[in-house]
């Protein structure tokens, strides 16, 4: 079991010595945040709905697409290596609770009256919602540390794309953390949870909630419909695909050098906020909207074909048509996986909706996958008529936590490792 967990004292028991200055002043000393997994559970029994925390890689990337998101960028305010490593494993420690749907600490009631919780409460009684933590390092974050000299090649730095209009403060992250589950409560609650625990260590950036899955990784379940009504991600890496995984989304031994080999088994992540001219989307006609797609609204089937998996035959398509330009076959062979999710974040002001796609790209190399085939389709398809990129960051996606032991980013931070 990790040392965090039942290495120290608990936060209680700190109080109880010498008020609230010893348990912080505990903490910074390298007790971290006292965790423990003998709580009660927020699950009922046999409910069921929880997702392995533990394996070569992290879930949330192949694992069936949840139909929540609330994904959050991170800035490091502390220039304390061991403090950073130190959260990172009470992190871990705290996402290994609450994918099992058990409450951080001890709980959210029951402790010091004077104290706060150290739960924050939101999820009691519901079950994990199949919930999953998936944790990313920004190339801002080898600029800390001493990580220069361990920064993957492969993490590069996204080009401006034609169209872009980032906004800097929806842009970039020294780290990332994607929650997704059935329940938006139980992704909220895992987010909130951990920006908590970082408290004085690392401070939110910018967040994204989503509903409203995009994209599959389960084989024959129903294609989900973006919020242009139509269907998305018909040919997505599935979770089931090993072959498909292992060429264009886990990154292997083979691939760079040695300062990259902590990569072994992860991924890297594009995250991409685009926002979407419903309005104008809207008063387009039935065929310009299907042209721009390249499949029919109905039944998604590529042009000239029957049914949504039928082969496409891409020069019946348009030129510009967003299918034909983004197809493996008109790209050299580029797949990435795909886990985007809708957005409505209100009104801009001027009555028009603030909604569009939060996309998520897994990949095996950044320079192979998304940055080829952003530049393509960011000049030549037609759907940019009713889409503009307004946030962007990119991250490396480390192995997953093998066992009770591991912690997030131990290969990167430990020479050991």
């Amino acid at each position: 079991m990790n040392e965090n967990e039942r290495g120290g004292p608990s936060r209680r028991a700190l109080i109880g010595w010498g008020g609230a200055g010893l348990a912080l002043g505990a903490a910074a000393a390298g007790g971290g945040v006292a965790l423990s997994d003998d709580g009660p559970s927020a699950a009922p029994a046999g409910s069921g709905g929880a997702v392995e925390f533990h394996g070569p890689h992290q879930a949330g990337i192949a694992t069936p697409v949840q139909d929540r998101l609330h994904f959050a960028a991170f800035d490091v305010k502390t220039e304390d290596r061991a403090e950073f490593v130190q959260l990172l494993k009470d992190w871990t420690a705290a996402a290994r609770l609450m994918t099992a749907g058990k409450p951080v600490g001890e709980g959210a009631y029951g402790g010091l009256a004077e104290a706060p919780p150290d739960d924050t409460g939101e999820a009691l009684g519901l079950s994990p919602s199949r919930l999953t933590l998936t944790v990313g390092f920004g190339p801002s974050l080898f600029e800390r540390f001493g990580l220069a000299d361990r920064r993957p090649a492969a993490l590069a730095d996204l080009p401006k794309f034609p169209g872009d209009n980032l906004d800097r403060s929806r842009t970039g992250g020294d780290l990332c953390v994607q929650a997704c589950a059935d329940d938006p409560q139980v992704a909220v609650h895992a987010i909130r949870n951990l920006a908590r625990v970082g408290f004085g260590k690392v401070a939110v950036r910018w967040s994204q909630l989503g509903f409203g899955k995009t994209s599959s990784t389960t084989p024959d379940a129903q294609t989900p419909r973006n919020l242009m009504g139509f269907k998305d991600g018909t040919r997505n890496i599935a979770g089931t695909e090993t072959a498909r995984l292992d060429k264009h989304v886990w990154v292997s031994a083979s691939d760079g050098d040695a300062k990259s080999a902590w990569m072994t088994g992860g991924s890297y992540l594009v995250a991409r906020r685009i926002r979407m001219n419903i309005e104008t989307w809207d008063r387009a006609s039935l065929q310009e909207q299907e042209d721009v797609f390249g499949r029919d609204k109905g039944e998604g089937a590529p042009v000239g074909k029957a049914k949504e998996h039928d082969a496409p035959f891409l020069k019946a398509m348009k030129p510009d048509a967003h299918v034909r330009l983004a197809h493996p076959d008109s790209n050299g062979g580029i797949s990435i996986l795909r886990r985007g999710y809708s957005f409505t974040d209100g009104t801009d002001g001027l009555g028009r909706l603030d909604a569009g796609l939060f996309f998520l790209a897994y990949q095996r190399d950044v320079r192979e996958g998304f940055i080829p085939l952003q530049r393509r389709l960011s000049t030549h398809d037609a759907l940019n008529e009713y889409i503009q990129h307004v946030g962007s960051a990119v991250f490396a996606v480390p192995p997953g936590v093998r066992d009770s032991h591991d912690w997030w980013g131990r290969a990167l931070f430990s020479k050991e490792a």
